[in-house]
């Protein structure tokens, strides 16, 4: 459960890096769900 929960926020973060047009909120969301992603991650191992 928590290693499809970090996948899914790791590949939101970087859909929403990848889509952000101009920097500012959006990158930093995207920068903000891509660490959740890899903590959720990192605490399964």
């Amino acid at each position: 459960m928590a290693s499809t929960l970090g996948w899914s926020l790791l590949s939101s973060g970087i859909v929403t890096l990848v889509l952000a047009a101009l920097p500012g909120d959006d990158v930093l969301w995207g920068v903000l769900l891509v660490v959740l992603g890899i903590v959720v991650m990192a605490r399964r191992l």
